[in-house]
């Protein structure tokens, strides 16, 4: 049976169930459980059903903001978290850099460190390193999410779970105290997690308007980031929520001018 055609008859088993499990489609397709999962992963970064542990719902997950659109929101607090976060960063780190509009402004902000080795799946991210030869960039490779620039998928996640990094630098949808960052989809989730537990600390780097956002899927709770960077802009609560479960604040001035 073809790939496509395996995949529709998913979507016409989701569409008259509602949820599926793995297991049972590779019972009713006659194939593997490393097939349906890699065909439930591809269908989920397509935005055709959602992915779950160990199988899948119907419909898209909640809608999830575009490259294009956050490119335009926030900029100016995005490019002064970004230097912020620059100085948790000395030359010879090794570090891994998640995908999103603000670890690309961080990423702009550590070109001039020599000896880094940094890990990405973003595209933006892994570009904007281009001049800088001092240092070596490695691309995770995986399933390219064509709507946020970055790669994610089990490919992603097996390359990420062979490396031990000083500090994981990474972005999300939302950020609550009481639940951590989440995103609407569980494929980004997951590789996400993957990036987190390669790293020895967790830096999240998030602007004000993402606060008190919880979005479907927790990426990585509260209490296992290290380190929180943000603007002037964040709540107040929500950072001293932060700080009693013992994470490191670093709160940019306002009124930076964008690099």
């Amino acid at each position: 049976m073809l790939a496509a055609q395996r995949r529709n008859l998913i979507l016409d088993f989701l569409r008259a169930d509602g949820a599926v499990s793995i297991g049972s489609l590779a019972e009713r397709l006659d194939t593997s459980a490393v097939t349906i999962r890699r065909d439930l992963v591809y269908l989920d970064s397509v935005g055709l059903l959602t992915r779950t542990h160990g199988g899948a719902v119907a419909g898209a997950p909640s809608r999830e903001s575009t490259y294009a659109e956050k490119i335009g929101q926030a900029m100016e607090e995005k490019y002064a978290i970004g230097r912020l976060a620059a100085t948790l960063v000395h030359d010879g780190d090794v570090i891994i850099i998640g995908p999103g509009t603000t670890t690309e402004a961080f990423a702009e902000s550590i070109l001039d460190r020599t000896g880094l080795t940094v890990i990405t799946n973003s595209l933006p991210v892994a570009e904007a390193f281009v001049p800088a030869t001092a240092n070596e960039v490695i691309m995770t490779g995986g399933t390219l999410r064509a709507s946020i620039r970055a790669f994610v998928g089990e490919a992603t996640n097996r390359t990420l779970r062979g490396i031990h990094a000083d500090r994981t630098f990474v972005s999300g949808n939302g950020l609550v105290a009481d639940f951590g960052l989440s995103t609407p989809n569980m494929t980004v989730a997951d590789s996400d997690r993957a990036m987190a537990a390669a790293g020895h600390e967790v830096v999240a780097l998030v602007d004000h308007t993402k606060f008190g956002v919880r979005t479907a899927i927790q990426t990585i709770a509260s209490d296992q980031l290290s380190h929180l960077v943000t603007d002037a802009g964040a709540p107040a609560e929500q950072l001293g929520a932060f700080a009693r479960l013992g994470v490191t604040l670093h709160v940019a001035p306002s009124g930076s001018v964008p690099a």
